[in-house]
């Protein structure tokens, strides 16, 4: 019984460690064809490729320094998450089975990217930013106080203003099937600045949603988004006073850029938004909105609504903490 047992464990051992050979032979052949096809737009390197037991897959230690451009961005971990690591081998076998993608996508499964490194002062930095606002120029956008409050973005001269050397931003987007619909949890954070924790429930199928991909018209039941600060405002705050404004002009700002974000989505918001808004920029560390609508709502016809109506519409409400 007790050799049964080891051979047990042992022809185990060699099966796990026979398929993730070929699958990280796979996804490192995969991953290398994908760099020769970008290659004369961005040089790529990587440590190498590695999964766990419990699901993840991830391309490690990647070094990408785009074309024309010297500085390069690092990341230190890019790739999947799912459920178990034969939901991995189901899913690297996809393109090669017969079976239907709900048959293969397991329950639930995640896009994740750690680490990601820039310089403020990076040259594609300065760049991006530069065409950002060729693109969108806005009247007020040299103003102190749309300048300090990073109502159109920060710039790189700004985030050093800000005692910002580099940014290090992680990212993680897991989609969830349920029985009534999907779920979508969504992280970001960048050090030291803010991080963002949201949950979204959307109607209909998921996979047959992802399928459609920008032709998706996902349908809104629920959200809930967290957002926290780690230093951000307090930095803000004392920068907008170097550059000459009181206390009451950069609350006036803060809520200028608020407007600005909601303009953007379609949206203007009411006072029980601005009111906790007003409260987490005024010192509060944490301010969580949510949305309950009365029925799935298609986030593409929000634009059909006033935009004075659609705080209601998706009856959006926040508290601060």
């Amino acid at each position: 019984m007790k050799n049964l047992i080891i051979g047990a464990i042992i022809l185990g051992a060699a099966g796990y460690g026979g398929s993730k050979l070929v699958l990280h032979h796979k996804v490192e052949s995969a991953v290398d064809n994908a760099v020769i096809a970008v290659s004369p737009f961005v040089n790529i390197e990587y440590g190498g490729v590695s999964s766990t037991m419990g699901g993840e897959l991830t391309i490690d230690g990647i070094e990408a320094q785009i074309t024309d451009f010297s500085d390069n961005i690092t990341i230190e971990r890019l790739g999947i998450d799912t459920p178990s690591y034969f939901s991995l081998l189901a899913l690297a076998d996809i393109g090669e089975t017969a079976g239907k993608p709900d048959d293969v996508i397991p329950q639930y499964f995640g896009f994740i990217a750690e680490g990601i490194r820039m310089r403020v002062d990076a040259d594609y930095f300065r760049k991006f930013h530069s065409m950002l606002q060729q693109v969108s120029p806005a009247a007020d956008s040299i103003e102190p106080a749309a300048t300090c409050t990073g109502k159109y973005g920060f710039s790189p001269e700004v985030l050093q203003e800000l005692d910002y050397v580099e940014q290090v931003v992680s990212i993680s987007a897991y989609f969830r099937r349920e029985s009534t619909g999907y779920t979508v949890s969504l992280k970001s954070t960048v050090e030291d600045m803010w991080a963002i924790d949201a949950e979204l429930k959307l109607a209909g199928n998921m996979v047959s949603e992802l399928s459609q991909g920008p032709r998706a018209r996902p349908r809104l039941s629920a959200m809930r988004v967290e957002y926290i600060d780690q230093s951000l405002n307090q930095r803000v705050s004392d920068y907008c006073e170097r550059l000459g404004l009181t206390t009451d002009q950069i609350l006036v700002a803060q809520l200028d850029k608020l407007a600005y974000i909601g303009e953007t989505f379609g949206i203007v918001f009411d006072e029980y938004v601005i009111d906790p808004y007003t409260e987490f920029v005024g010192g509060k560390s944490r301010l969580v909105i949510t949305a309950n609508p009365r029925e799935p709502i298609s986030m593409s016809q929000i634009g059909l609504y006033k935009p004075s109506d659609v705080p209601a519409l998706l009856d959006l409400a926040a508290e601060a903490f």
